[in-house]
Formats: structure tokens, sequence, C-alpha cells
């Protein structure tokens, strides 16, 4: 049963970012339907079958509750009937502009709000079956494997779209996307975060690859690294060629924040494994070295574009910082109840001011923190994060302490620092596509973080309880 719900969830990643990443009301629908089932068929299967969970709740308890905390209130600030003494005053001014009595909501679009809360369901609930499903190893690895194919098969597709299409996307009437690689997506950043964790996933299977044809060598380093080249070419050469793709989609895209976040997780690879090596010397440091050779090469072949777009704009967009000072001002004008979860859109005209252009739309923050905490508040929406934050810290303490395996937890902690930094200055994350594929990939990480003694100590514990019975 793990088995197949693992292949559904593997391809439910793979249909995600089909329909413009996923970005449209169809896809959230067909979204909001899939992932869940797939869990609550995993929990009847548990029931049913009188099994426990591999990682037990109380395990990531603390989380749980924090995010239960949060989807909670979003429910609360849609709903009409739970709260409408708490409701923003845009619905009195309705209620007189009609003539007629409007049941107000804390929420200034109840509508998108609930819409929003499903989509959060949604990734709760493919982390959810993520964290169980990955617990077993084997099981992880086919995840993980499966997660860098897709998205090399998207950047592969990227690629020819830019080269013989102009970068549009055939079949759904999008714009032009001036040549840039963005595959599926509407927007080329976010398909830079997309590429991005396609390439940090690489990256993980790249090192665990050659580092297991490493780990028993004892020779000088030039003659490993001879080794690890041949090991490249006879083991990892499918894994490599993946990463090539999703590299020179990324470089393609021209995102200038998405490859920024992305060197930065890149960055993390030899820190976490300097700071493993202390512990154990197990580090396969040549392969981090072959790693770094290729993507410096990939770089320097394709990335014009993205030097260029630096060179002419800059690193920072000035309009951002605008907007982001308009929202830290909504954020204060309602700091507890907040505005509405996902009602950004509704929201931000009404703090709108001349620093920005009338001409341009903004229907995201383009800042998933500061969106957040407008619309959560700050107490519910620094619960959404935190529940999220808490995970991450689990993901880097098991990339440094665990003996073996730590694979899935490394991509997980560096994959979390491209999410999280990229997050500062886009909303590439609140893309289903993005959000559906991380929370795969954290659930993976957090499930092999944890050490096997405790699945042991489970099984002990449940083995005791049927002879008593």
């Amino acid at each position: 049963m793990e088995t197949g719900l693992a292949i559904a969830l593997a391809a439910g990643l793979a249909w995600a970012p089909f329909w413009l990443g996923g970005n449209r009301l169809p896809p959230w629908s067909v979204n909001g339907v899939f992932f869940p089932s797939l869990m609550l068929i995993y929990e009847g299967y548990l029931l049913s079958t009188g099994r426990r969970h591999p990682i037990a709740i109380g395990r990531v308890g603390v989380s749980v509750a924090l995010f239960g905390a949060a989807l909670c209130w979003a429910i609360i600030q849609s709903s009409p009937a739970l709260a409408p003494s708490l409701a923003h005053p845009i619905w009195a001014m309705t209620s007189d502009a009609l003539g007629r009595a409007v049941a107000g909501t804390i929420s200034v679009n109840p509508g998108l709000g609930m819409i929003s809360t499903l989509r959060l369901v949604t990734i709760g609930s493919v982390f959810w079956l993520s964290l169980q499903i990955g617990r077993n190893e084997e099981r992880a690895q086919g995840l993980l494997n499966a997660i860098a194919s897709i998205v090399a098969a998207y950047s592969a597709y990227g690629i020819v779209l830019s080269a013989f299409f102009g970068g549009a996307i055939p079949f759904f009437g999008v714009s032009d996307g001036g040549f840039s690689v963005r595959s599926t997506f509407v927007n080329r950043n976010n398909f830079a975060t997309y590429a991005g964790l396609g390439l940090i996933v690489t990256c993980g299977l790249f090192l665990n690859s050659l580092g297991r044809s490493a780990r028993d060598l004892t020779e000088v380093w030039t003659y490993r690294l001879t080794r690890l080249i041949e090991a490249t070419g006879r083991d990892a050469w499918r894994i490599l060629g993946g990463g090539l793709l999703s590299l020179v989609a990324l470089l393609g895209s021209g995102s200038r924040g998405g490859v920024i976040s992305t060197l930065l997780a890149f960055i993390a690879f030899p820190i976490l494994a300097a700071a493993r090596s202390r512990r154990r010397r197990n580090a396969p440091i040549e392969a981090i070295i072959l790693m770094t050779f290729v993507l410096v090469a990939g770089f320097f072949f394709y990335g014009d574009l993205v030097v260029g777009r630096i060179s002419s704009g800059g690193i920072f967009d000035t309009n951002r910082l605008s907007v982001y000072s308009m929202v830290v001002r909504s954020i204060f004008d309602n700091p507890i109840l907040g505005l509405g979860y996902g009602a950004f859109v509704d929201a931000f005209p009404m703090y709108r001011d001349r620093s920005i252009s009338a001409f341009e739309v903004w229907d995201k923050a383009h800042q998933t923190y500061l969106e957040t905490w407008q619309g959560l508040g700050l107490i519910f929406g620094s619960a959404c994060i935190g529940a999220t934050a808490l995970l991450v810290g689990k993901c880097f303490a098991g990339a440094i302490g665990r003996r073996r395996n730590e694979t899935p937890a490394l991509v997980a902690a560096c994959a979390s620092l491209l999410v999280w930094s990229h997050a500062l200055v886009d909303f590439s994350i609140q893309i289903d596509a993005i959000a559906l594929t991380y929370s795969a990939i954290l659930g993976i990480g957090v499930a092999q973080s944890e050490s096997s003694r405790h699945t042991i100590a489970n099984r002990t514990t449940r083995s005791f309880d049927d002879d008593r019975r």
C-alpha cells in the first residue's frame, strides 16, 4: 500500500506544474481533492490494519499544533457566523453603500480566504503523507529521484519552449516570455525556484551516489578524485544529466532572486558537509569539489542572462521596497486579527499610494512573510511560519547528526534555505507546484532526520502490547 501511495504522490507532483504551475483555480481544485484523498486513504489503511504511524504525531507535535492554530484562525477569518463582532470595517461601509445588511467577516475577501485555506490543507496533507511514506529509506530515495526527474523533465520542456516558441506556453494562452526559460509557469521567477529545488535534490543524490563509491577508498586525494570521476560516468551520469538540465533552465530563466537563492542553498552543502566531517570522517570532499566544478562551468557558459539582468537592473527593485512599506503599514493597522488569509489582492488597494505606478498590478506582496502576517495577523502568521521553521531545524540537525542516510535531511535543509531566502523577495512558495514539491521534500527530510531508534522503540512497544493482549 505504501509503495502504491508513493507512486500516486509522485504522479501528483508530476501533474502539479503542468497547468501554469498550478496557479489557477482548476488545478487548485484538483490538487485540493487529490492530495488530501491520498492522505485519507493512508490513514484509513492504518486504521483498518491496526498499524501505527512510522512517525508518531508527537515527534512533530509542536509544528502540528502551530499549523492547526493558523488553519483554524484562517477559517474563523472567513466565516461570518464565527466572529461577526470582529468584522472588518469595510463590511459596514459596504452595507451603507448598498442600503442593506451585509454579513461581515474579519477577512476582506472570505471567498479567497476559504480557497487559500484549502490550499493550506493540501500542502499539509502532502507533508504528512511524505513524512510517513518517507520514513522508509528506499521509498524516500525513490521519491527524491522522482522529484529530480520531474523537475529535469519540466526544465527540458522549458528550454525547448524558449528555443522554438519564444517562451510561449502552448494551449494555455498566456503572453510570450521574452525567450526566458519559464517552462509551464506564468512567471520566470517562480520557475527559477522550481528549477532550483530540482537542482538541490539532484546535488544531494549526486553526492550520495559518489559518497558510496568513495566510502572505502583510502588512497591519496588525487587518486580518489580519479575514482570519483570514473564512478560518475558509471553510476551517476543520469543524475548529473538531469542536474545540468535544471541548471541550464535555472540560468536561462534570468531570475536574479532565483539564482542568488539557489547559490545560497548550494553554499550550504559544503558547510553542512564540513560540520558533519568534524563528527565523523566520511564526508566525500572530492565529490563536492567535482560538483562545484560542474556548477561553475554551467554558470560560465549559460549565466550571461542573469549577469546581464543584474548589471542593467541591479539587485533590488525600488517598487517592491515601496510595496513592502505599505504592507508593513497594513500589518500594524490590524496586528492581531489580520486582513484575511489570501486576501492581499483586495487588502492592498486600501493602502496603496503614489510611490508606485498606477498602471502596475500587484496581486502579491512579493514577500511571503509580510503577506502572511498581513493575512493572518502577527500571532497566527508567526505560528504558521514557526511551524515550518521547527521542521527545518530538524532537517539541519539531521543533516549534521545522522550516522547514515543523511542525504534527505541535507537536501531538505538546503531546499529550505532556497525557498525561505527567495520568499524574502518573491512569492514562489505561494505557487502550488512549488509549495507541494517543497512540502514533499521537507516531509522526507524530517522523516529521515529521525533516528532509527525511535522506529525500533515503537516496534518494540507494539510487540509488547501485542504480547500482553
